[in-house]
This record gives structure tokens, sequence and C-alpha cells, in this order.
């Protein structure tokens, strides 16, 4: 009944995007203090649980089912009625839950990007609030106006792995988060081990082949066309990165080509089946520069986004999206359309108004939610507990001294 390689092909893609979440908790671990290892981590971790949990339950209901042109779906798949395993999803290619797998594994990451930007000052009960009211609020809505046949889809917007639905929306949370929350009392004095960052962006990295060629959803040239343009535009967008920052702080730096590569993967996501590998390698380039002033301007600025998730995720998921609407072309992918600067002037608007609502509505979201749960439990911690924020939130240290 099922297409058997593309069933195979999707359940592969899917264990991959599961692995970016400890992959994520990894980077973000290794960038922290010693001291703060498990606080950041375990919010990675938690939302495999959590986000499950509310998948099974509304959330894969809410963004695909009903509400056709729409910002929600409705709750008539909701516990996962009438879906059995021989529920076909689409044209019949694959079992419906192996899309539902599939999702549920972007679901678990999104919101766990913006963990990074709130690092070491907010406390575990807030953060559970937080994650269950971000999804059911924002990255639901978002995913059922893009993906589910909603109102942003219907005006023709496209993304197509996440630029809106997953990097630009956290990004954006990440600096509602950071504004809301204020700047860390005890600043830590850098990576405690770049050797985890660097485990941590190979995960991303390669989990990144099925978030990106995964979300074909079936096995043809625009699955290995997103493949190849992944790496293509991570890897410009690492060497982009560790050369500009070598020019200006005189060091080819380690932290430096690894948040390069991980801005490329992100910048590359909304547009890697709808362009060209050179195109691509252009966006590539465009990310490592883009998203290094970007965190510089956020230095500048005095914002405390602990480990850049603004400049690299929410920077990178809009540029992503605007330059699919200059790059974007028939031609690579008759799925898709063409960009300003193959004659799709009208493409090019949308995409630029999707980032701007999508940026407004995630940043206005995310401060109001914060502020809500600060009136039911206190968001940040105490100067006492950020100096040894593992054993006073959890009672455990990653490392014996």
């Amino acid at each position: 009944m099922f297409n058997t390689g593309n069933t195979g092909f999707m359940l592969v893609a899917t264990s991959l995007v599961m692995l970016m979440t400890p992959g994520l908790a990894f980077f973000y671990g290794g960038l922290v203090g010693r001291k703060n290892v498990l606080s950041i981590m375990i919010q990675s971790f938690v939302s495999m649980g959590v986000t499950t949990i509310l998948w099974y339950t509304v959330g894969f209901s809410l963004c695909f089912s009903g509400g056709e042109g729409g910002i929600i779906g409705n709750l008539d798949m909701a516990f996962m009625r009438g879906i059995d395993p021989l529920t076909a999803f689409g044209d019949g290619q694959i079992p419906m839950l192996v899309f539902f797998a599939y999702q549920m594994m972007f679901a678990i990451i999104t919101p766990a990007l913006i963990t990074g930007a709130f690092s070491n000052r907010v406390r575990f009960p807030a953060y559970l609030l937080f994650l269950v009211a971000w999804l059911l609020l924002v990255y639901f809505p978002f995913v059922h106006m893009i993906w589910g046949g909603g109102l942003l889809a219907e005006w023709g917007v496209l993304d197509f792995a996440g630029g809106i639905a997953v990097h630009n929306i956290a990004g954006m949370a990440a600096l509602a988060s950071i504004l809301f929350v204020g700047r860390r009392r005890v600043i830590d004095k850098g990576p405690h081990s770049i050797p985890l960052v660097a485990l941590g962006t190979g995960l991303l990295w390669f989990g990144w082949y099925g978030f990106n060629a995964g979300s074909e959803l079936q096995v043809d040239s625009i699955t290995a066309l997103a493949f190849v343009n992944t790496d293509v535009a991570a890897s410009f967008a690492a060497i982009s990165w560790l050369f500009l920052e070598w020019i200006l702080a005189k060091k080819p730096k380690f932290v430096g080509l690894l948040t390069g590569a991980v801005a490329g993967l992100a910048t590359i996501t909304p547009a890697a089946g709808f362009v060209s590998t050179g195109s691509a390698a252009i966006i590539g380039i465009c990310a490592g520069l883009v998203c290094y002033l970007a965190v510089s301007i956020k230095n500048k600025l005095h914002w405390d986004d602990a480990l850049d998730v603004w400049g690299v995720h929410g920077v990178g998921g809009a540029l992503g999206i605007i330059m699919l609407g200059l790059l974007g072309s028939v031609a690579v992918n008759p799925g898709g359309s063409d960009g300003l600067f193959f004659g799709g002037g009208d493409f090019f608007f949308k995409e630029v108004v999707a980032v701007v609502i999508s940026s407004m509505y995630a940043f206005i979201f995310t401060y109001g939610m914060l502020w809500i749960i600060n009136k039911i439990t206190t968001v940040k911690t105490t100067e006492a507990e950020e100096n040894t924020l593992d054993q006073s939130l959890h009672g455990e240290s990653a490392y014996d001294v």
C-alpha cells in the first residue's frame, strides 16, 4: 500500500531530526559555565517529553486538521483520533504515523532553540509553563498557517523546512525573553567545553540533512537538492564567519567556525528545496556575514542573548526567507516560485511581509506570556541560584570538581 522506499527514508529523516535536540543540548551545554551545564541541557531534553505529550494530545491536530485559510486548526485528530497504521498521508506514499512523528521532531526542537538566549537565569517551573504556552500560542499557529493549509500558505508564502515556522519565531521569542528577564547577574567566563560545542555542532549538522531533505517528504531530485544545498550553505557560512572574525579579532576562532556553520544551516532551511546550489552558496556567504554582524550589534546594544539565538536563528531564519524571495526559481523546483531576481516581485513582497508578521507576533506573544507566567511563578532566578544553578535548581552537578 505504501511506498516502502519513501517510508523508510522518512523514518531515517525523522530519526535524524530527533538527534538534533540532544545535539542542541551539547552545543548549548558546552557554551555555558561548568556550574550551569545541566540546567541548560535539561531544558532541551525535557522538551522531548513534554512536547511529545502535547503533540499527541492536541498539537498535531491543531496544526494539520481543518482550519483551511485560518490561523489554527481544529481538534478532529486530537489524541490521534482516526489515525491507525494504515491511515495514509497525502497521496498515500507514506503512513500518517510517519508524518506525525516527523513533524513532532520539529515541534520538539523549536522551543528548545530559545533556551540558549536566557541560559543561567530562568527557573525550571517557569520554563515548563513557557514551553507549553509557547507551543500552543506561537508554534502551532505558524505551523498551521504555513504547512497546514492556513492563512500564509493560502496567500502563497513558501517555507521549505522552517525559516519562519522554526528559526525566525524562535529567534524573536529569544529576543523577547532576554528583554523580559534582563541581564545575568553572574556572567560566565566563556565556553567551559569547546569540544562539547563541536560535538553538538556535528550532531546538528548531521541531523539537518533529515531536517531539510526530509521536508520533501519523499525521495526525488528535490530531496537530493535540499541535501546538497544544506551542506554547501553551512560550509560557506562557516568559512565566511571564520575569516571575518579572523580579520576583525585577529584570531581564527573555533567557536566562530562552529557558530557560522549553524547560522548557515538555519539560513538555508527555508530555501533548501527552492534554490539552485549556486544560490545556496550565496545564501551561505550572506549568512556568515549578516549573522556575525547581528551578533556584533547585539553586543553593542548590551542584549544578554547568552548563546546568540537571536543573531543566529532569528536573523538567520528571516534572512533565509528574504533570500528565498530573491533567489527562488521554478526552473529548480516547479513547486516553488520565482524570486525577485527571476521576475517574482510579488512573491518577494509576500515573503518579506510574512517575516515581519511572524517576527512581531512571536515577540509580542512571547513577552506577554512571560509577563503572565511571572504572575504565577517567578521566572528569573535569584543571584544565589545563578551562582550554582545546577545544584540550586536540580540538586545535581555535571562535574565532581
